[in-house]
């Protein structure tokens, strides 16, 4: 896993470069930006059962047949692997956005995961659904336009943190689809 920092590092190392330019202009802008991505980090953390709970009750609503004898939420150890796998998932979100890199949630949690649920029976759609769920929840925390949820937030746009969010979410669809 590399953070932001030693992503430059190591691309500068490569090119036998001193630390200049961009990249050294992209880490003057991550740390700037550091309260607003530890407090984005921060609501999706303190918020993460609802955020997970709300998506899973959300995506059995729309197929009920998740919860009927032979579904994939059936049981409570089936919708207890559920709601952990959501949690789990998120976590990796939010290991991202604080690394300010994608790296962990790909070699950590994705690696191997649509195999898994292929393996598993998991169904796809249902998938999915939970994601993007959790990801307009996500969004909806750091940008603070959840529904009685207001928070104290940073001083700032945290439009591109939660651009950010969305698009490791979406990594997440792109590896289970």
């Amino acid at each position: 896993m590399l953070d932001a920092f030693s992503r430059v590092v190591v691309n500068s190392d490569s090119k036998a470069a001193y630390v200049s330019g961009s990249d050294l202009q992209a880490l003057k802008t991550f740390i700037s930006d550091g309260n607003k991505r530890l407090d984005a980090v921060n609501y999706i953390v303190s918020n993460s059962s609802c955020i997970v709970s709300d998506a899973i009750s959300g995506m059995i609503c729309e197929n009920t047949g998740l919860i009927s004898p032979g579904g994939n939420c059936y049981t409570n150890r089936r919708m207890a692997a559920c709601l952990r796998d959501g949690e789990i998932i998120l976590r990796y979100v939010s290991y991202a956005l604080l690394a300010g890199d994608a790296s962990v949630l790909e070699d950590r949690c994705l690696n191997g995961l649509k195999e898994t649920y292929i393996a598993l029976g998991v169904p796809n759609n249902s998938t999915v659904r939970a994601v993007n769920i959790m990801k307009s929840a996500a969004v909806a925390f750091i940008n603070n336009t959840a529904t009685k949820r207001k928070v104290e937030v940073a001083e700032g746009d945290c439009s591109a943190l939660a651009s950010e969010v969305a698009g490791y979410c979406d990594r997440v669809v792109a590896a289970i689809s």
